[in-house]
This record gives C-alpha cells, structure tokens and sequence, in this order.
C-alpha cells in the first residue's frame, strides 16, 4: 500500500473569521498558496480537506463553477480528501436532534455535499476521504434531554448516511466538545451505537479535541485525567480512551493543543489548535497519532489532515507556520 497522504485543511481560513474585524476570512487561492509554498527536504503537501460553504464554495455552485474549483485544486498539484457539509444553522443545515425543519436540512447539507463530492470525483481530483459532519447543536440544548436528543440525532444521521451510501461516501463524525451528543468520549460512543452503521458512519479524530475529551472538559463526569496529570497518568487514560474509539475511526486530524479552549467569532469555544512547535502543547504528536493509527488501512484511512483550526491571521499568513506544519506531518506519516 502507498504511503498515507498528507494534507492541508482550507477551512482554518473561514472558521471563526468574520468580515469587518481583525481576522477576516482569508480566500481559497491564498490558503492553497500557503499549502503549496510548504515544502521540507522536497516534500510538499499531496492535498487538502475542503469546506462547502461560503466565501470558499456555494454548495449550491453549478458544475461548471466546481469544476472549476477542481481544475484550481489540480492545477496546485493537489488533491481535494474529506468534504466538509454545511450542517450547522446559518449554512445549510440545523441541529440534527432540533426541530423537523433542522433535521430535514441537515439530511439536505449531506446531500448537497455527496452532489459537489461526485462532481469532484469524476474530475479525478478527489480519489478517497469522507463527508465530514458533527451534530450541529449546542451541548446545553443536547442537555436538556440527553437519551431523547441521542435518539434523535442517531435517528437524522441515519437518513443522512443512506443518503451518503447511495452516493458511495461514507460520514466522519467529528468529536468535538463544542457539540451536543459528541461533546464527551463517552456520549460520542453511546452516539455512534445508537447510530449503528459501521459501514457508512464512523468517528473522526482530532487530537486537539480528543485531548479535552480525556480532561472531560464539558464533561466532567467522562473525565480520565486532572489538568495537572503525569505523563504516567496521560498514557494510563488516553490508551485506553483511543481502544474504545479506534475502531469507529475513519478520518483523522494532526493537531496541538496546550489544555484550553478558545473560540472566535461565531464559534463557540472548542479544542485550542495550538502551532505544531507550540511550547506549551500538552501532546507528543507523532506518539499519540500513532495510537489512533494502528491498522488504519483496515478502517480505508489513506490520508490525514492537519487542523489549524482558529489560528490567528497573522499566524496562518506566515509561511513558516506551514513548513513547520508539513515536517509534523511527515513524521507521522512516515511512522506508518
């Protein structure tokens, strides 16, 4: 099997910026810019991970328009992996345990995303990756009736994982603790079983999330570690938490985190994505990917993504940033 493929994610310049304010958007052909000017020891980046939604990309864009896109992409020598669908409120989507109007646009973002994926596919620029969703409500709301919202949100992810395996695509649901029913370790795996369709839909990795999974930040009672915790300790937890994860995991991202939450914009507060030399990252990057990538070939990963997630501007401007972000890479990468 070839090596596993390294890309960069594009929506680190939507997420969290807003127009107007000191960290607006930054556009699609200048984070491709950035992507491709990383180089180390020869090595560039073989793609990126894609956003389905403004300013980068109508979801609604005729083909000719993603076309388009695609021939950008190509031209950069890259490849398009994993899909982002437009599932929160405000793009596409609602909340997949909100009302029937949510739910019934949630199953619509993932089908408008399967549309662009195919369009993409038959270019030829996108050869693997998954569509990638969450669960679009906020934990407080996913709170107020835990075991009924679980159901419901198991209930709309279904519909839209049929809609995705008539489309030949798989859903990678990101645990993140900013979302209602994935906040947890604990609550993502109970999610995932009531799901029950290994095939279509599994769990994506990030280690700035999965990290404040182990600290239980938006749940304490799912907690395995103390902020002030050994390395002992880490290990002891964190093993054992990415055992019980594993084997849902399709879609994986690098990442950094130093213990904290942060948040910009319109997004709330979630998983600090910190610089890859961050003095005060908490994680050994290349060991714990490791973790979650035993037998990745087994669960058809065969490309990672790195997540910069709500870095500043003026960090994710400097080309610095993303040499020191591929060498990260690579060393994970060439673990496997």
């Amino acid at each position: 099997m070839s090596s596993i493929k390294v890309h960069n994610a594009m929506w680190p310049g939507l997420v969290g910026k807003e127009e107007g304010t000191d960290h607006p958007p930054i556009s699609l052909e200048r984070m491709l810019e950035l992507t491709t000017n990383a180089e180390v020891n020869g090595q560039k980046f073989d793609g990126i991970d894609y956003f389905l939604f403004h300013p980068h990309t109508d979801p609604d864009a005729s083909e000719d328009d993603l076309k388009t896109i695609a021939e950008l992409v190509a031209s950069k020598n890259l490849k398009i992996g994993t899909l982002v669908a437009p599932v929160w409120e405000g793009t596409v989507g609602g909340s997949a345990f909100g009302s029937q109007t949510d739910r019934d646009n949630f199953v619509l973002a993932v089908e408008k995303a399967c549309r662009v994926a195919n369009i993409f596919k038959a270019h030829g620029v996108r050869e693997y990756g998954a569509i990638r969703i969450d669960t679009a409500g906020g934990v407080e709301d996913w709170a107020k009736d835990p075991a009924g919202n679980t159901t419901l949100a198991a209930d709309t992810i279904k519909r839209a994982a049929k809609v995705a395996a008539d489309n030949g695509e798989r859903l990678a649901m990101e645990g993140e603790i900013c979302w209602g029913g994935i906040h947890s370790w604990k609550d993502t795996l109970d999610l995932l079983e009531a799901i029950d369709m290994p095939e279509t839909v599994g769990f994506q990795s990030d280690l700035a999330h999965t990290y404040l999974y182990l600290l239980g930040y938006n749940a304490p009672e799912h907690a395995l570690v103390k902020p002030d915790h050994t390395d002992e300790e880490f290990w002891a937890a964190y093993r054992p938490m990415v055992d019980k994860l594993r084997p849902w995991t399709i879609d994986f991202h690098v990442a950094q985190n130093d213990g904290t939450v942060h948040g910009t914009g319109a997004h709330d507060k979630t998983g600090r994505h910190c610089p890859a030399d961050d003095p005060n990252g908490k994680l050994d990057i290349v060991a714990c990917s490791s973790e979650w990538l035993k037998d990745h070939a087994d669960r058809k990963i065969e490309h990672i993504c790195w997540d910069g997630c709500m870095f500043s501007n003026e960090l994710l401007e400097e080309q610095g940033t993303w040499n020191t972000i591929l060498d990260t890479m690579l060393k994970v990468r060439d673990a496997h």
